[in-house]
C-alpha cells in the first residue's frame, strides 16, 4: 500500500492547469443529452489496464506485510480470513465511492475531493490524514532498517549474536546513517525522476519474500522437536508456542492490533485517482476492475504470507516478521538474501513517500509561494529527523502498525471517502435518505468505530505492559 506513494502526485507541472479547471467546475446536471460526464478534464491517460493493476498493486503493498503473521497468531486462522476478506471488500467499496465522487466532479486528488465536499478545511483534513499515513509509513520502512541491517552486517561478519556492543550493530545508528548518507540526498531531488521504478523492484522483492516464507515453512521443523532446539537461544524458549499446534481461532490481549495491521496493509486510496487519470480508455467500471483485480491479487499475497509465516513459528511469530527468522539461524543464506532485498527496497521508498508529505506540507502552509531551495530541503530535513526520533524511542514496529492503522487507515478507507461522496453527489442524483447514501453514512460511522476500539484496546494493551516481543529493540 505504501511501497509507491507518487504516483500523480509529484507531477504538478503537467496537472496544474487540469486541477485548476476541475476545482472551477460545477456539480454536472443529472440527465442531459449534450453534455456528457467530466471524468478527468482534458487529459487522455495513456496507461494500460494491466500496467494499471501493476501500479496499484504496488500502492497497496507495503510494510503492513510482514506483521500479517503476527495478526493471525493473534486471532486464529479462520478469524484472520474473515477479517483480512471484510476489509478487502471494505477497500474495494471504499474505492468505488471515490470513483464516483470523481465522476461526479473530475476530480483525480484525494485532497481536491476534500476541498470540493468541505472546502478548504476539507482538503486540509485530507491532507493532514494522508501526511500522518505516510509518516507512519516512513517510520514502519525505517523500523524494517533498524530491525534487519545489523542482521545484515552481523551474517556478514559472522557473528551469531547481535547484542554484541558494537555501535554498527546499533540499529539506532545506523538508521541515522542510512537517512544521512542515502535518504536524505535523494529526499532533496525537486524531481522523483528515477525513484519512481522502485515501486517495481519492491513488488518483486515481496514477492521473493513470500516465495521464502513458504520455503521455510517446509524446510524448518517444528521449534519444539527435541532435536532441533539446539540452534535457539534459551530466552527465546518463553516467546514460542510450546506446541506446533496451530488455531483456528483464538483471542488475546494483542488482537486489538489484528484489525489495524490488516487496515495498513490496505491502504492505497490517495493513489487511486491519479491512477485513475492515467487509465487508458477511463471509466468508472474500468478502473473498478483495476481496483478489484489489484486487491484480489494482495489478498492472496497477504494471506498465504499470513499463513505460512504463521505455520511456521506459531505462537512465535513476531510483529515484523522477517526478524523472527534471525531467532532460528541469524547465518541463513536464503533469509539473508530476502532481507537485504527488503532493505534496499524500503530505504529507496522511503524519499518516494517523502514527496506527497512535503508537497501537502507546502499546500497547508505556503499555497501561493513559489518553489525555494532553503524550504524544500528543510522541510525534507525536518521530516527525516522527526521520523529518525520515532522509529528510535519506538519500541516495536506493531506500534506503529498499530496506532497508523487505527488512525489514519480507517480515515482513509472508511471515513474521507464516505463523507466526501455523501457531500459531493448532488441530492437530485440521489437524495440523503437515498440507499446508496445510507450506506455511505453506516460505512463512515463504521470506520469510527473501528477507530475507537482500536485505539482504546490498543491502550489498553500499552497500560498492562503484557505485549509479546514485537521485533528487535
Amino acid at each position: 500500500m505504501e511501497l509507491q506513494k507518487m504516483n500523480g502526485h509529484s507531477r504538478d507541472d503537467g496537472f496544474d492547469s487540469v486541477e485548476a479547471m476541475e476545482e472551477n467546475s460545477e456539480f454536472l446536471p443529472h440527465k442531459t443529452s449534450i453534455k456528457k460526464e467530466v471524468h478527468f478534464t482534458d487529459f487522455e491517460g495513456k496507461t494500460s489496464f494491466g500496467m494499471s493493476i501493476f501500479n496499484l498493486s504496488n500502492a497497496i503493498m507495503g510494510s503492513g506485510i510482514l506483521g500479517l503473521a503476527y495478526a493471525m497468531s493473534n486471532t486464529g486462522i479462520i478469524l484472520f480470513i474473515i477479517l483480512l476478506l471484510f476489509i478487502a471488500l471494505l477497500s474495494a467499496y471504499s474505492i468505488h465511492l471515490l470513483l464516483k465522487c470523481a465522476g461526479v466532479v473530475g476530480i483525480r486528488a484525494y485532497e481536491q475531493l476534500g476541498n470540493r465536499a468541505f472546502g478548504p478545511p476539507g482538503k486540509m483534513l485530507a491532507a493532514i490524514v494522508i501526511t500522518v499515513h505516510n509518516i507512519g509509513a516512513m517510520s514502519s520502512y525505517l523500523y524494517i532498517v533498524k530491525s534487519e541491517l545489523p542482521l545484515v552486517i552481523q551474517a556478514f561478519l559472522g557473528k551469531q549474536h547481535v547484542n554484541t556492543g558494537e555501535w554498527f550493530l546499533d540499529g539506532r545508528y545506523l538508521i541515522i546513517i542510512v537517512s544521512a548518507i542515502i535518504i536524505l540526498p535523494l529526499a532533496l531531488m525537486k524531481q522523483l525522476g528515477y525513484l519512481g521504478y522502485t515501486s517495481g523492484f519492491s513488488l518483486s522483492c515481496m514477492v521473493f519474500f513470500l516465495i521464502s516464507v513458504i520455503y521455510k515453512k517446509f524446510s524448518l521443523p517444528c521449534f519444539f522437536d527435541s532435536s532441533n532446539t539446539t540452534s535457539l537461544h534459551d530466552d527465546d524458549f518463553s516467546k514460542l508456542n510450546s506446541t506446533c499446534d496451530a488455531k483456528l481461532f483464538t483471542i488475546n490481549s494483542e488482537a486489538a492490533y489484528t484489525i489495524p495491521i490488516i487496515a495498513f496493509a490496505f491502504v492505497c486510496h490517495p493513489e487511486v485517482l491519479p491512477i485513475y487519470t492515467e487509465l487508458r480508455n477511463a471509466n468508472k467500471k474500468r478502473m473498478q476492475k483495476v481496483a478489484n483485480i489489484s486487491i484480489l491479487a494482495m489478498f492472496v499475497m497477504y494471506l498465504l504470507t499470513a499463513i505460512f509465516g504463521y505455520l511456521t513459528f506459531y505462537a512465535g511469530v513476531e510483529a515484523e516478521l522477517l526478524h523472527t527468522y534471525s531467532k532460528v539461524d541469524p547465518l541463513d543464506v536464503l533469509i539473508l538474501c530476502v532481507r537485504l532485498a527488503v532493505l534496499v527496497a524500503v530505504t529507496l521508498t522511503v524519499p518516494v513517500v517523502l514527496f506527497p508529505i512535503r508537497r501537502a506540507v507546502l499546500q497547508i502552509f505556503f499555497p501561493d509561494k513559489p518553489f525555494h531551495w532553503a524550504r524544500h530541503i528543510l522541510i525534507a530535513f525536518s521530516l527525516i529527523f522527526v521520523v529518525n526520533l520515532l522509529v528510535i524511542f519506538v519500541p516495536s514496529i506493531k506500534d506503529i502498525f498499530g496506532v497508523i492503522g487505527a488512525t489514519s487507515a480507517p480515515s482513509l478507507i472508511f471515513i474521507l471517502p464516505a463523507i466526501f461522496y455523501i457531500r459531493i453527489v448532488p441530492e437530485d442524483q440521489e437524495p440523503f435518505k437515498s440507499k446508496p447514501k445510507i450506506q455511505a453514512a453506516c460505512f463512515a460511522a463504521l470506520g469510527f468505530i473501528f477507530m475507537i476500539m482500536s485505539l482504546s484496546f490498543i491502550f489498553i494493551d500499552w497500560s498492562t505492559g503484557k505485549s509479546r516481543s514485537g521485533g528487535a529493540h
